[in-house]
């Protein structure tokens, strides 16, 4: 996966539809998801498309990992996006990463319709609770 400090450079150079085709292309990035995780304890709740996210923890419990996918093309490329902010690190650094901090210079609130981001600070709330759990616990 890119970091998001590498996607961001491409993407300040694009334009509207690039940028869709952009975050289309991140989409298709991510690793795939197995169908059997695609389950209700994995979706994300407020996004109108499906989003699905499953942690896995990596390195004796210290890097998280996360598998996640998206029934909508766009969607599923803003979910790349929040992962390249926390994937494979620390559960401690997730958890105190302030990822919409992160993903401000992205602007998908004045990119996107509020439909394709409503869902954002949940599947954000998601990772970095995860996040909290792990790094308490160790």
């Amino acid at each position: 996966m890119r970091s998001l400090d590498d996607i961001r450079e491409e993407y300040e150079f694009l334009d509207g539809d690039e940028r869709y085709r952009l975050l289309i292309e991140l989409g298709r990035e991510l690793e795939p998801m197995p169908d059997a995780l695609k389950t209700d304890a994995t979706l994300v709740r407020g996004c109108s498309a499906s989003v699905w996210v499953y942690p896995v923890t990596q390195g004796a419990g210290e890097h998280l990992h996360f598998l996640a996918d998206s029934n909508a093309a766009i969607t599923k490329g803003i979910v790349a996006l929040v992962l390249a902010a926390v994937q494979d690190r620390p559960a401690a650094e997730v958890a105190a990463t302030d990822i919409a901090d992160r993903l401000a210079p992205f602007d998908l609130k004045n990119q996107l319709s509020s439909n394709r981001t409503q869902g954002v600070p949940n599947m954000i709330a998601l990772v970095r609770d995860h996040a909290a759990r792990l790094a308490a616990a160790g």
